[in-house]
C-alpha cells in the first residue's frame, strides 16, 4: 500500500514531472513551458505518494482581488481519496492569505457537487472560445 499522499505549496514543478500526471489525467500532452506559467501565479499545490507527483491545482490572478482556480487534476489511481479536496483547500487558504478577494473556478456541470463541496457557489458566466474547435 501505498504511503499517505504528502501536499506542498508553490513546490514549482518541472514539466517533465508534471507531464505524465497531466497526460493521463486530461489525456493530452502538457503544453511545453507550462512550469513558468507557474512562476505567474498567485499559488499552486501538488500532491505526491512515493516521489511521483500524483495531484496538482494551480490559482491564476489578476494582480488584486480576483483569483482563479485552474487545473484541478488528480491521477486515475487515486481519485476519490480526498486528494483534490485537500489541494483545494490548500490553495484556497493561500489565495485568501496572499490577498485575494474572490476565488473563481469553472467547471463541467458533473463537478458541481465537488465545487459545493469545496466552499464555491453557483454564479452566472460567459464564456467566449478563441480557438476554433477540432470537431467538424
Amino acid at each position: 500500500m501505498s504511503e499517505a499522499p504528502v501536499f506542498e505549496l508553490d513546490s514549482f514543478p518541472a514539466d517533465a514531472d508534471l507531464a505524465p500526471l497531466w497526460f493521463v489525467a486530461w489525456g493530452a500532452p502538457l503544453r511545453p513551458g507550462y512550469a513558468e506559467i507557474l512562476h505567474r501565479s498567485l499559488c499552486h499545490a501538488t500532491a505526491g505518494v512515493d516521489a511521483r507527483l500524483i495531484g496538482f491545482v494551480n490559482v491564476a490572478w489578476d494582480g488584486g482581488a480576483h483569483a482563479f482556480l485552474l487545473d484541478t487534476t488528480v491521477h486515475p489511481e487515486f481519485r476519490r481519496r480526498g486528494i483534490a479536496t485537500a489541494l483545494v483547500r490548500l490553495v484556497t487558504a493561500a489565495a485568501r492569505a496572499r490577498g485575494a478577494e474572490w476565488l473563481h473556478v469553472d467547471y463541467e456541470p458533473h463537478l458541481e457537487g465537488f465545487y459545493r463541496g469545496c466552499g464555491f457557489g453557483s454564479t452566472k458566466a460567459g464564456l467566449v472560445r478563441l480557438i476554433p474547435s477540432a470537431a467538424p
